[in-house]
């Protein structure tokens, strides 16, 4: 009897660049380089967040999502800087570029990382590690910047893998090591298990990969809901997901952090013009046209609410979706709200607009 072949394991990359932001600073201005910066919003009067933080800050417990003024707190001689959003997908297009001159399987996950399956490379390489040291050169080289890689034979473990000896790290988890690997890992570094989750998880005594591995799938789903079967099958290694390089886009969107609070309906609305161009630019410029338009609203007290209108046909029209926007605002506003964020979404999406031809299927493309 012939045997059946057993199939090729996959070879999985995923990179992630280094504190990608503030890399990016330090890089074109000198007078920032090997002190502690912090890109995001400025701490002065309500402040904002911060969206990277250099290693030099990271040292005084300085960490991305963080209020602005607490990382002032933590380091009052830490350089702050609003983020350049147009330069970092510059850069972010850069590297991308270099990656598709080993494999056309990439993923993007945001600007700074990427799963690449290079189980057959263009350059016929061979080896996932080796590649992955080359993107990080051409990296270093072209960019002048580093980048830290995971290789593994599925996308969970490589994910995790990369974040193991940042900076400029490369870590290579294979196959006979990877159950080890999981089991000794704590639950807080399992990727898809937040801090909520992982405050739970510690609370019913589950702190490492083998914790969670004595409990049933069932047991799990009990405790965790649907992510209980992921949990199930990570904790054992098991991670079927296919490196995507297509991914359907679900919705097209633009929001904004203002620098002092919003009180009046005029104010807002003259933020939300603003952001609903940014809406209509990016509808069109990948010839999309949606359905719902639906408008998130962040509070002072950082509550946040959405709000949503849907329509029986097809819109990408700027009046249309400011005036939704506008109205869904007004029924969300007391006069008492103080708001620090407003974003619009446009959703329900149909496919690309040919000219005089009626849309049939749906569209697939690259993360917007």
């Amino acid at each position: 009897m012939e045997e059946k072949a057993t199939p090729a394991r996959r070879k999985i990359i995923h990179i992630d660049m280094d504190a990608f932001y503030a890399s990016v600073e330090q890089r074109d201005f000198p007078e920032y380089r090997n002190k502690p910066l912090v890109v995001g919003g400025l701490p002065e009067g309500r402040g904002g967040v911060v969206a990277t933080a250099s290693y030099e800050a990271r040292k005084f417990g300085i960490r991305s999502a963080m209020p602005s003024k607490q990382a002032l707190k933590l380091c009052p001689h830490a350089l702050f800087v609003r983020p350049r959003f147009a330069v970092y997908k510059d850069v972010s297009q850069h590297i991308r570029e270099i990656f598709s001159r080993y494999t056309d399987l990439i993923e993007p996950l945001s600007l700074d990382e990427a799963y690449l399956d290079v189980t057959e490379d263009k350059l016929g390489i061979g080896s996932a590690i080796d590649i992955a040291k080359e993107i990080k050169q051409a990296i270093k080289n072209e960019l002048n910047l580093t980048a830290s890689a995971g290789v593994s034979v599925n996308k969970f473990v490589a994910k995790v893998a990369s974040d193991m000896q940042k900076p400029d790290g490369l870590t290579f988890i294979g196959p006979s090591a990877i159950e080890n690997f999981i089991e000794n890992l704590p639950v807080e570094k399992f990727y898809g298990v937040g801090r909520v989750t992982a405050d739970k998880m510690k609370r019913m005594g589950l702190f490492t990969g083998a914790d969670l591995k004595k409990l049933t799938e069932q047991e799990i789903k009990q405790h965790f809901g649907k992510a209980g079967s992921f949990y199930y099958r990570i904790v054992r290694g098991i991670d079927d997901r296919p490196v995507q390089p297509h991914r359907e886009t679900k919705s097209v969107g633009a929001e904004d952090t203002f620098a002092y609070d919003l009180t009046s309906l005029e104010e807002m609305y003259s933020e939300l013009e603003k952001i609903a161009l940014v809406v209509h630019d990016r509808l069109v410029k990948h010839q999309l046209k949606g359905r719902t338009v639906t408008i998130k609203i962040k509070y002072s007290d950082f509550r946040q609410v959405t709000r949503s209108q849907s329509f029986p046909a097809f819109l990408n029209e700027t009046d249309t979706i400011l005036n939704t926007a506008k109205n869904l605002l007004q029924q969300a506003f007391t006069d008492t709200d103080r708001v620090r964020l407003l974003g619009i979404t446009l959703s329900n999406f149909t496919a690309p607009i040919p000219v005089e031809k009626a849309p049939s299927t749906q569209l697939t493309l690259f993360n917007l």
